[in-house]
């Protein structure tokens, strides 16, 4: 029987909504788990439950065979006994502390030898050699986060919690350390659960992703398969892109990409850390539709399709196109009457470079 985690927990708060998770999953030593949604939602909450620091009213939390919370039977396994490493949204670095020492805090069971052992190891791992002595103040964004990575990973704990790991940091150290921690996440073989509200982070870094509003779990599944498939208009509505499908560069010429999905050539702009394996995003509100057989717009990609289905949506409508691979748009009533819209009717899907967004992915 393969091992896995399951929570199943209640959470009332005075006046918020209350948390009523439920989220079971198979893990293995790499899976990472993703908790997404919007500001507010719940997220940091199942994190804190999952990590003993916040107490839920009812329910369970079963980490592989360990029970850490069952409040049936008065289970309440103290945060400090369920081996687990927390990173929070701010780092919570000791100012005070050097780097070491900061690694070091977790380490206390540890005899010296063994503590200065790992620490250099840990130092080491997260490339932070010849910033031992440093306090956190004289560290940059970067630096800091691996630092409060690397206190967490230090105890070799069971399950690693992140909370918005990159949300302090500025867009460009984000985007560079966003593949550098998936990549750390794959090399330390630790199974990880983390918050965020970013998409892209959800696409690069996550194995399983649970959508989460108002205190509840709407969707569980493959980051791709909640993104192209959401299983109803509220998971739709909370993770904003429509159109997420794989693809591959295969070619770059004069601050462009040519990016193949299911031999559909699409051409986006150069983005760093892009390829060749990557995620093609499209949002469908940039998708224009035109007559098919007519390419009447600027946009770089004209792509000849066939409406599957039309869905309205109140003064919109949503639309599925088959052009090679599944592609929707959003478009108004009135474009639907206009154009007659509906299964089976020919139509070109018009998409600007700039709004096709490529994440990378690992190579399947």
């Amino acid at each position: 029987m393969a091992a896995e985690i399951d929570i199943n927990i209640v959470k009332t708060f005075p006046s918020r909504a209350t948390i009523r998770a439920r989220i079971r999953y198979p893990v293995e030593a790499s899976t990472v788990l993703i908790l997404f949604g919007p500001s507010g939602s719940g997220k940091t909450t199942i994190l804190r439950s999952i990590a003993g620091l916040e107490w839920p009213e009812e329910g369970t939390i079963q980490f592989v065979s360990r029970a850490w919370l069952d409040t049936a039977s008065g289970i309440r396994v103290a945060p400090q006994d369920r081996h687990i490493g927390y990173m929070p949204q701010d780092y919570a670095l000791f100012p005070t502390h050097t780097v070491a020492g900061n690694i070091a805090y977790g380490l206390g069971q540890l005899s010296s030898h063994d503590r200065r052992k790992r620490v250099d190891e840990v130092l080491d791992l997260f490339q932070l050699r010849g910033l031992e002595v440093a306090k956190p103040r004289e560290l940059s964004g970067g630096q800091q986060q691996r630092v409060a990575l690397a206190r967490a990973v230090a105890p070799r704990p069971l399950l690693l919690l992140l909370d918005e790991p990159l949300s302090a940091l500025d867009a460009p150290t984000r985007l560079h350390l966003r593949d550098e921690l998936r990549n750390l996440l794959k090399q330390l073989a630790l199974p990880s659960i983390i918050v965020t509200h970013d998409w892209t982070e959800a696409l690069t870094l996550g194995d399983v992703m649970a959508v989460i509003s108002a205190g509840n779990v709407l969707q569980v599944g493959t980051p791709i398969e909640v993104f192209s498939r959401p299983q109803n208009a509220d998971v739709a509505h909370v993770v904003g892109v429509e159109t997420v499908v794989k693809g591959r560069v295969v070619g770059s010429a004069n601050g462009m990409l040519r990016v193949t999905v299911n031999g559909i050539t699409l051409t986006a702009v150069e983005a760093e850390s892009a390829g060749p394996e990557v995620f093609v995003c499209i949002r469908a509100e940039d998708v224009v539709l035109e007559r098919g057989g007519t390419a009447a717009s600027s946009a770089r990609n004209h792509l000849s399709g066939t409406v599957t289905t039309v869905t309205a949506l109140g003064a919109l409508a949503r639309v599925k196109i088959d052009c090679g691979f599944p592609l929707v748009a959003l478009v108004t009533r009135s474009a639907v009457e206009e154009f007659g819209l509906g299964p089976g009717l020919p139509v070109v899907a018009a998409i600007k470079a700039g709004a096709v967004h490529l994440v990378s992915r690992q190579g399947d």
